[in-house]
């Protein structure tokens, strides 16, 4: 198979690996009846075409021409051999990554801002909300309202809202109107502040937002991560760059992304597993998260809420349940408390791997690679960049040289907070304990699987 891509490398289509699963994916689940979401009325409201896109298997899915020219402002990004750390590892593997921090958001995020942006604009809405976790996807999201005439509203995580006033003067640059959440401008959460949380999930943000949607005619939530369109849109990156390592004659044996709720991994690693999973090439997928929110590596593969509040369609997906408060990290992108439905799968049928890495740990691979490759490293992205110098040091000591890509999603320069408590000393290993673990999963939905397949039925 060939992905389509015009006479300067853009893809003219995203790759939807729906049509390539050999299984089927679990059917969604409409949320119980419960208070919230009878006080509220709130249910998901997105766009037809996006539902679309959610749920066929057409394979190569057209980019619309308006997409397309505003990608043309920032893609294809590029991609990088990071020679300097090949040789400090001494390191027999080939090291590349392909570089998404270079556009006005600083991150992969866009990708999918653009295009979001585009449909519900068709669709007809005037103003989006969304939850953000650091702030990639808020700003993105500013960025693509901006650029199709939309008012935006973004609820940032209050950890993250504190810890990096410039990425919220890059969201208000862009015309967004930027909350702290917990907030008290929503009842969820005016409910969550009162009861003393002010450090925030990424899913509680999500909950304020879709409330918030509801409550303002022409509003519509807008999500970065996690459902199936967010992360088909994202898949020009993994494109872009089969394309340009075909042209260097070096296909990746491993490919490794950072894992939040999916965007970033699947963006970069589909359309290589689509070659594993048509059987043309046996590519290894890693994906990266925290140790801090370790979704895949430790948590249960369990039909549960995709947002804080249980009014939301619950998903089959790996989960450490949507109660899950992660303590404070500096990967803020990184703390949603499960993964899209789709790696889910993959993950459960053995198609990718997953490893979790401490804190400190990631941020002195994200000073190193600063020092020797001249980039510094969002948080997020810096998992990634811990993932393949274990792997290229892996493969250093069992005598292997294969090529390694890894997605360096987006820069660290509002980051420097994180990097000075890592350079003074004060930088925690954070890490989940086992009992939360356990709180929090006797926490989720008691879900009979066979209401899935009934619902999916009628």
């Amino acid at each position: 198979m060939s992905f389509r891509v015009d006479a300067k490398g853009l893809p003219t289509h995203w790759y939807n690996i729906i049509g390539d699963l050999p299984f089927e994916l679990p059917p969604d689940i409409q949320p119980p009846r419960s208070e919230e979401a009878t006080q509220s009325g709130m249910k998901m409201q997105i766009p037809l075409s996006l539902v679309r896109q959610n749920t066929t298997r057409q394979r190569d899915i057209p980019i619309p021409d308006e997409v397309l020219d505003h990608y043309r402002a920032w893609r294809t990004t590029p991609l990088k051999r990071a020679l300097h750390l090949e040789a400090h590892l001494g390191t027999t593997a080939r090291i590349y990554f392909k570089y998404e921090g270079g556009n006005a958001s600083g991150s992969h995020k866009l990708s999918t801002a653009i295009a979001q942006a585009h449909y519900y604009k068709a669709a007809g809405a005037t103003r989006l909300t969304t939850g953000t976790g650091a702030g990639q996807w808020g700003t993105a999201l500013a960025i693509g309202c901006r650029a199709f005439g939309m008012d935006c509203r973004v609820y940032m995580v209050g950890s993250s809202y504190r810890a990096k006033p410039y990425r919220r003067t890059i969201m208000q640059l862009y015309g967004a109107n930027v909350l702290s959440s917990p907030s008290t401008q929503t009842h969820f959460g005016s409910r969550l502040a009162a009861s003393g949380m002010d450090s925030g999930n990424i899913a509680f943000a999500v909950t304020e937002a879709l409330e918030d949607a509801h409550a303002n005619e022409g509003s519509q939530l807008s999500v970065g991560s996690g459902e199936n369109y967010s992360i088909l849109h994202s898949t020009v990156i993994g494109i872009e760059a089969r394309q340009q390592l075909l042209e260097l004659g070096h296909p990746p044996d491993i490919v490794v992304a950072s894992l939040g709720a999916g965007s970033n991994f699947g963006g970069i690693a589909f359309p290589f597993l689509g070659e594993r999973l048509r059987g043309e090439r046996n590519v290894r997928c890693v994906s990266v998260e925290p140790q801090a929110c370790p979704k895949l590596t430790r948590g249960v593969y369990r039909y549960d809420y995709t947002d804080g509040s249980g009014v939301t369609p619950l998903q089959k997906m790996y989960t450490l349940g949507h109660q899950f408060k992660p303590a404070g990290m500096h990967a803020g992108g990184l703390r949603y408390h499960a993964c899209s439905k789709l790696i889910s799968a993959l993950y459960h049928h053995k198609q990718i791997d997953a490893v979790a890495y401490a804190q400190r740990d990631v941020f002195e691979s994200a000073v190193l690679f600063s020092q020797l490759e001249g980039i510094l490293p969002a948080p997020e992205s810096a998992h990634a960049v811990h993932g393949a110098i274990q792997e290229a040091i892996r493969a250093r000591e069992e005598g292997r040289s294969p090529t390694i890509l890894f997605c360096l999603s987006g820069h660290g320069m509002f980051d420097l907070a994180a990097y000075a408590e890592y350079l003074d000393g004060s930088m925690e290993n954070v890490e989940v304990s086992e009992e939360e673990i356990q709180r929090s999963r006797s926490l989720l939905p008691d879900i009979d699987e066979s209401q899935a397949v009934a619902q999916e039925l009628s």
